[in-house]
C-alpha cells in the first residue's frame, strides 16, 4: 500500500476543492477507506469514511452536507469533494486504508495505512 493525496491548495471561503487519494501500491478493493484532517497542534480528526463498495458513507457533523466521499475501485482512487469551505476547514488532510475490513468506520485506529497528507487552506 502506498497512498498519495492530491488536490490540495488555497481556496476562498465559500469555494470548493476536490481531493483525491491514489494507492499506487495495489488495489483498494474490499478495503474501507477514510479521510481525516489534522488541525495545527491537535490530533487527527475524522472527516468521512466509505465502505469497500462505496454504498455506505459516514461524515463528521462538521462536514455533513458539504463534503462528499466517493471511490473508484477500478482506478484505486478515493475522492473527497468539498464545497462551501470555510476557515475552519483549513487543515492537513490525509487518506487512510483499513487493510482488514470492508466496513466504514469513524474509529481511526482501525486504519492501517496513511498518506503523507495534503494542505487545504481556506482564505476569508
Amino acid at each position: 500500500v502506498h497512498l498519495t493525496e492530491f488536490g490540495g491548495g488555497l481556496v476562498r471561503s465559500g469555494g470548493s476543492l476536490k481531493l483525491s487519494c491514489v494507492n499506487s501500491g495495489g488495489s483498494i478493493r474490499n478495503k474501507a477507506m477514510v479521510w481525516v484532517r489534522r488541525p495545527p497542534g491537535k490530533e487527527r480528526e475524522f472527516v468521512a469514511a466509505i465502505n469497500s463498495e462505496g454504498s455506505l458513507v459516514r461524515y463528521a457533523a462538521s462536514v455533513e452536507g458539504r463534503f462528499t466521499i466517493s471511490r473508484i475501485n477500478a482506478e484505486n482512487t478515493l475522492n473527497l469533494e468539498m464545497t462551501n469551505l470555510n476557515s475552519d476547514d483549513t487543515d492537513l488532510y490525509y487518506c487512510g486504508l483499513d487493510a482488514d475490513s470492508q466496513w466504514s468506520s469513524s474509529y481511526l485506529p482501525n486504519y492501517d495505512y496513511w498518506g503523507q497528507g495534503v494542505q487545504v487552506t481556506v482564505s476569508s
